[in-house]
């Protein structure tokens, strides 16, 4: 409800545009050839909030998402890292079903 209420441009934009507007697209620092980490920023508080209680349950009972965020963590991923892959995964889920009705 507070994907509806809160974004009403879901399902208008790309999966890029959509995670990026939410605030879980990663932002690099890189300048010339210094490399610097990738980190999330900006997004609509609010439905961030949303969406990582949501991360959590999912990684917790649903069969997909679990198995992605264990092979994540898996693969050396920090567990905050993991969990906001889930969040952006669910974003981009959520975009696509409003967007193809």
């Amino acid at each position: 409800m507070t994907l509806l209420a809160e974004v009403p441009e879901l399902g208008a934009l790309n999966n890029k545009q959509v995670a990026s507007l939410m605030g879980v697209a990663p932002i690099t620092q890189d300048s010339g050839a210094l490399k610097g980490k990738r980190h999330i920023r900006g997004g609509r508080a609010l439905v961030q909030h949303a969406v990582y209680m949501a991360a959590l349950v999912a990684t917790r009972f649903n069969p997909d998402m679990k198995r992605k965020y264990k092979t994540l963590i898996e693969n050396g991923k920090p567990p905050k890292l993991a969990l906001t892959a889930i969040m952006r995964k669910l974003i981009i889920i959520a975009n696509a079903l409003i967007r193809d009705n």
